[in-house]
């Protein structure tokens, strides 16, 4: 078996897969349905001819530049599994802690509204809502996508998770898919941020297979925000928050857009890189 992950990583890495060892490694243990780990204490098991074949199919996809999430069929978001698939964008890590900091929000919220209203926007496959829903099971929950493929695969994670009864899915381009009179103590959000003109540049895994409308934030990547700031007070309560993530050196123009809305930006938190990847910010 250390032979097979030795050739398959070699394979990979002349594709120029990032991190080749690992990712043969987990292929193969999503096929010997073992534990990563546990592939080190059975190095001397030989897998059956129908093992290798499954694990020689992965092997070529991902060779292919198919995302390792889309041949597993799921990615883990905040301790929890999420099917994903082309209708969604793959979760990236950085977004678990915009995850965090509106859950952490929402446990606040309860000390003084016994509900808290919620809505994550551009839900894609439910994983904000999800982890809100599951670490503040006081929080309502509203989940809201242009995309009818997308919201169909947030759902079906929602029941998985068993957060279901607690989100409230809407469909529709922006906040014209939603009923009038809602008001929200928190909004949070990962937009489309890619300037269109950079989509064509992005690694295969994401060009290829990541959705379009999921990537594309116009001509300079901020459409999304505008739209926000413009729009985005109407919908939260008095004192409510809005959180979004942000795109590489796009924290000074997004702020820029706010403020000039009368936001009061409140913190730029960093990702796990230091680098400034989230926007807080009250109602005007």
């Amino acid at each position: 078996m250390l032979e097979l992950i030795q050739r398959t990583t070699e394979f990979l890495k002349g594709k120029d897969v990032e991190s080749p060892r690992l990712q043969a490694e987990l292929l193969l243990a999503h096929v010997l349905k073992l534990p990563r780990m546990q592939l080190y204490l059975n190095f001397e098991k030989t897998p059956t001819t129908a093992q290798l074949d499954e694990f020689r199919q992965y092997v070529r996809r991902r060779g292919l530049r198919e995302p390792l999430q889309h041949i597993l069929g799921s990615v883990s978001f905040c301790g929890r599994e999420l099917a994903v698939n082309r209708q969604v964008l793959v979760p990236r890590p950085e977004t678990e802690l915009l995850a965090e900091l509106g859950w952490q929000y929402l446990q606040g919220c309860v000390k003084h509204t016994e509900a808290p209203r919620a809505l994550d926007y551009g839900t894609g496959s439910g994983c904000l809502a999800i982890a809100l829903a599951a670490n503040c099971p006081q929080a309502h929950v509203h989940a809201l996508d242009i995309s009818a493929e997308a919201l169909e695969v947030a759902k079906r994670n929602a029941a998985q998770n068993q957060v279901a009864d607690r989100i409230h899915f809407w469909h529709g381009n922006g906040f014209e898919g939603l009923p009038g009179g809602l008001r929200f103590h928190l909004l949070i959000g990962n937009p489309p941020y890619i300037p269109s003109a950079e989509i064509d540049r992005l690694q295969p895994e994401v060009r290829d297979y990541d959705p379009r409308g999921a990537l594309d934030g116009g001509v300079d990547g901020l459409a999304h925000y505008q739209r926000l700031a413009v729009k985005g007070a109407a919908w939260l309560e008095q004192g409510g928050r809005l959180m979004l993530e942000l795109g590489d050196h796009q924290a000074a123009p997004v702020r820029a857009l706010f403020e000039a809305q009368k936001w009061i930006v409140e913190r730029i938190a960093e990702d796990y890189t230091h680098h400034p990847r989230m926007m807080i910010a009250c109602k005007p």
